[in-house]
Parts: structure tokens; sequence; C-alpha cells
């Protein structure tokens, strides 16, 4: 133990009767004899905690003159016809390196919960307000150093908390296929703005599917990468253990592109440090581009997760959709067979167990242990939480600090039994990965449904999300790659446009070993190359 003296100042605040209250929070005594000297060290550690609390933050500087902030506004409904432009912005490298990168060319719109200097966050969300960022996050940084032009800030539904695109503050964001349907969450804008050519690419966050879903419900590939390949440095968290960024695009190339240039190891995000470092991430996108026959997957092993058919919210028509693409790959040269993976039918229950106990003490006080660029301002402005906040907060955010409360008190265990439960998943798809090249599932039991109503009472707006991410949230508790791409459309058969014809798309995701990108894209490409998905 540490202390820098037992000799507090005489106008410390701290007396006997704060001992006491601490020990009855924590439901314990100290002797009488005893209770100055606890004191002593309490007040000793009150004096360095105030005077740390006084410092200035330290904020990682912005190139500001290679990378300028141009044209920040907020943008005008008949401009956003969608919603899902959060913000709008111009940030382009003026260098002379910004016709050399990756992404030269490439606009590209980051999830309102990823950092960019000077440009305010609203995170889908009047829980908190006011927050503009003092730093960029690794990823902005990345996209703008290879060349990337970033013209915005996408709309994330309210603090990330929902799988249906109904619930950001500043309105629904439309499915682009659709009006009046959801374009999947939490990534919702940054699904909607590829799919409407608002932008050639997108990035979103993924802690239980808020990249794959949106990339499905839109027609799109989306990619919730290995834990820990793209640093999460500087971004909204959910809960660290199952926080993913991903890229958002039509194409398998694209996606594939988009990756190479924003992986690695950051040496800042404790996530990203099993990552390689950004000079040895593999050439994604010019290994796709050099295969020879990319329609060819003779040699592949490819298995179809028993379980993830046989849920109760199962669209037929979706899993009908699903073998069909199954049956393309092994037209392609793939063995493609069934496995039984008992374990991934309770990996929604553990991710729920995980994610709300956690998320809980990470809204509370911040996520305790962590390696990295801690969000103070956002800490802030969220907690302590006022009854003002409270009343603004949509029914998932206080279902989760309900939850989080119940279970410090009732199941004070349950984060440590779940994240145990998690490494049993992960040795559970790692078993399966040992005979297989990839796993795949459809990517959601059914096609997007009709917004909820803004009135609605707490039960209807999460009943049109039961199921939803059935077969995306156990990733997020392994880290194994999971990919979406788009294999089909389905007819709407509920809400305004039931029986008007008008379709949406379905998806498949395939998984892979950690860092096993490569392969995962091989098998998306071969599909993507082979099909066209807008016909079937």
């Amino acid at each position: 133990m540490s202390v820098t003296s037992v000799d507090p100042r005489a106008d410390t605040p701290v007396d006997i009767n704060t001992v006491k209250d601490i020990c009855s929070t924590l439901g314990v005594t100290i002797k009488d004899e005893e209770q100055d000297e606890y004191r002593r060290l309490l007040a000793v550690f009150h004096e360095s905690a105030e005077e740390m609390m006084a410092m200035p933050d330290y904020i990682p500087p912005v190139d500001l003159q290679r990378f300028p902030r141009d044209n920040v506004y907020y943008p005008e409904e008949k401009d956003n016809d969608h919603r899902a432009w959060a913000w709008r912005c111009s940030i382009q490298d003026k260098s002379d390196k910004s016709k050399l990168g990756l992404l030269a060319g490439k606009t590209v719109a980051l999830k309102d919960v990823i950092s960019v200097k000077d440009v305010p966050m609203l995170m889908g969300t009047e829980f908190v307000k006011g927050l503009i960022p003092s730093a960029d996050a690794t990823v902005t940084t990345r996209i703008l150093e290879a060349g990337g032009h970033i013209t915005g800030k996408a709309v994330c539904e309210n603090l990330c908390h929902s799988g249906t695109s109904h619930s950001a503050a500043t309105g629904p964001v439309e499915n682009p296929f659709a009006r009046g349907y959801s374009s999947g969450g939490s990534s919702s804008g940054s699904g909607a703005l590829v799919a409407l050519g608002e932008v050639d690419m997108s990035i979103g966050t993924d802690q239980g599917g808020s990249v794959r879903i949106p990339a499905c419900n839109c027609g799109l590939v989306g990619l919730k990468p290995t834990f820990g390949l793209i640093p999460y440095t500087s971004c909204g968290s959910m809960e660290p253990t199952v926080d993913h960024l991903g890229p958002i695009t039509h194409t398998v190339r694209d996606n594939a592109l988009m990756l190479e240039a924003i992986a690695g190891n950051d040496n800042i995000d404790d996530r990203s440090f099993g990552a390689p470092l950004p000079a040895a991430v593999p050439k994604y996108n010019k290994t796709l581009a050099n295969l020879s026959r990319p329609k060819d997957l003779s040699g592949t092993k490819i298995g179809i997760i028993s379980e993830a058919l046989a849920i109760p919210v199962m669209d037929p028509r979706v899993k009908a959709t699903f073998l069909h693409a199954a049956e393309q790959l092994k037209v392609l040269g793939a063995t493609v067979s069934e496995i039984s993976i008992p374990f991934h039918l309770k990996g929604p229950m553990v991710w729920t167990g995980l994610s709300k106990t956690a998320e809980y003490v990470t809204k509370t006080s911040g996520a305790p242990g962590r390696r990295g660029h801690a969000m103070l301002e956002l800490s802030g402005l969220i907690h302590d939480m006022k009854q003002e906040n409270w009343d603004k907060a949509y029914v998932s955010t206080k279902n989760i600090y309900l939850n989080g409360a119940y279970a410090a008190k009732n199941f004070p265990h349950l984060l440590a039994k779940c994240t145990n439960l998690s490494r049993q998943l992960r040795d559970a798809y790692d078993a399966a990965l040992a005979e297989y090249d990839v796993l795949i599932t459809p990517t959601l039991p059914y096609i997007a449904t009709s917004h909820s109503k803004t009135d609605d009472t707490p039960l209807p707006k999460i009943a049109k999300q039961v199921g939803l991410t059935s077969a995306t949230c156990g990733f997020n508790l392994t880290g194994h790659p999971a990919l979406t791409l788009p294999i089909g459309k389905l007819e709407i058969q509920e809400g305004a446009l039931k029986g008007s014809g008008v379709k949406l798309p379905v998806g498949l995701q395939i998984v892979g070993k950690w860092f096993a990108e490569e392969t995962v894209f091989r098998v998306a490409y071969a599909w993507e190359q082979s099909n066209d998905w807008k016909s079937l």
C-alpha cells in the first residue's frame, strides 16, 4: 500500500462521521480506538484526490493545420430527409499526403459516438447534452491520414441502446428501402447514409450487433472485426469487453479496404494490445484483388450453426433464404454442413447479464482497470445522474440502470459469472472453428420492422427487438470476427406497407477465427462475386 502522508491538513473536511458513514455504506464497523487513524488515512487520500481533480486533464493533441474542421453545422430537415445525419462537417488532409492513402477520394461518415474534436456529439440522446469532444478518436485520425474525407457524424440510437432505428432524440432514421421501417441500430445512420449513397463508407460501433444489424437492414456489408483489431480510443463505450468498431460499405472489397486503413494496435487502448501494429496489418483488399479464382471456394469448410436456425422468432422465409445461400456456397466448391453448438443458445442470456451489470458500472463510475484514454467530459455529463437526465432517458437506458442496480444488490457476482460463461462460449466456437474455416448463420431472424410509436409505453418499444440479436451478440462476448452481407430480399408482412410488394434485405453472417478476417472476406467475396442479391 502506498500513501503520500499520514498527517492531513488541519482544515480537512473528513471527520469521524465521514468514516462512520462510509462504514455504514459498506455494512461494517471499525473499532473505536482505530477510527481516528482511519480518518487520517482517508483525509490524506481526500487531499490527493482533490489535488488531482484540480489538475488540467491530459488532452491528446490534434493537428488542426493538417486536418482543419471546416463547415461544421447541424443539418436542416430538408437536407436530412431520412434523419440519418447527426452533424455535418468537412474534414480532410490538407497536406501533400492526402492523395496517397488507401481511402483517397472516399467520403466517410462516423457514428455519433466516435470523437471528432470540435464537432458536437449528440449520441442520439437528450440524456446528456452539450458534449463537444476535445480530441479525435484513433479511428478518426487514421481515416484522415489514409486520405478519407469525413463529411459528418451519423445518427446513432439513443446512447446506442436500441437495435431498431426509432429511438434517437432527433427522430427515427428511415430505412432506405421503406420509409416507416427500421434501418437497424444502433449504428442506424451509418447504415442508411451508405445505402442512400450519401457517403462511400461509414464506421459504426458494435456491442451486440450494432454494425451488422443496420448493414443487414440496409443491404450492405458490415464487419464486426476481431476484438481489439480496431482501437476503440475516444469512442463512447457501453462496456469495454464487448466494444467493437467496424466498417459498413457497399462491397466486400471496400470493407476490406477500410479495415486495412484503420486496423492495428494504437498503444493506447488496451483492447487493441493483442492486435498487430498498423504496419503488420494484412493487406486485406489487395489479397482479394489478387485472387486468380475469386469465386472458387474449393477446400473451404463451412459450418452452419444448427441452433441459430431453431430460435422461436425465426421467420421461415429468412431461414429458407439463408439455406439457399448456403447451397450457393456449395456450388462454389465449399463443403457446407451443419454443426451443433448447444451453448450458442445461451449466448444472448450471458450477453444480457454481462452487458447490463457491466454497463451500469461503466455509467456510474467509469470502466475500472483499463488502460487507454478516458472520455472524462462524457463521464462528467453522465454521472451523477439527476432526475432531469432520467426523465429524458430512453426505455432501454432506464432498464440498464434498474437491472444493474438490482444486480449489484441481489446478484453481486453476476458479472464475474457471465465473464466466465463468455469464455465457455468462446471455447465452444473455437472448438467448432478447429473443424471448420468459418461458421455461418442468418444475420437476423427477421427483416426490418416498422417503427415503434414515439408515445408508446416501454414494452411496445422493446417488443419489436425481441430475439433480434440472437445470432449476433454472442460474438461480441467471444470477440470472433463476424461479417454480414446481403443475400436476398423478402416482402414486408407487417406495418403500413404490408401487402405493398416492397421488399427488405436479408443477411448472411460469416464468423471466423480470431484475426482471420482474410478468410471471412474470401468467403464473402466469393458469394458476392457469384450472386446479385437484389435479384434473389
